[in-house]
């Protein structure tokens, strides 16, 4: 089973730090790695257009985000960058492209 999830979070989506699911904006399930292919490639292009930061790990993480979008963080007292994430799983794992 192929998973898409663009997610939303003070931190870049490989981290996936306990809780992680909560950030998840929307989430779209593929039975083939094709079809999951073609929708992340089209994630991509949208990201890519409207910020103009980028960074993968993993292969399949992707991370967007413009230095004008950050949260302020109580308990730390400063300012965290908000990041726009798009991961890709495979049987809960993510894949090396």
């Amino acid at each position: 089973m192929n998973e898409v999830f663009y997610m939303k979070a003070g931190y870049e989506p490989w981290w996936m730090f306990t809780g992680w699911e909560e950030y998840i904006i929307e989430k779209q399930v593929f039975s083939s790695e094709k079809e999951a292919n073609e929708y992340v490639d089209s994630l991509l292009s949208k990201f890519r257009a409207i910020y103009p930061n980028e960074a993968n790990q993993k292969g399949t993480c992707w991370a967007f985000w413009t230095e004008d979008e950050q949260e302020f963080c109580e308990a730390c007292d400063d300012d965290l960058q908000t990041y726009h994430g798009v991961l890709w799983l495979k049987n809960g794992k993510p894949i090396q492209l």
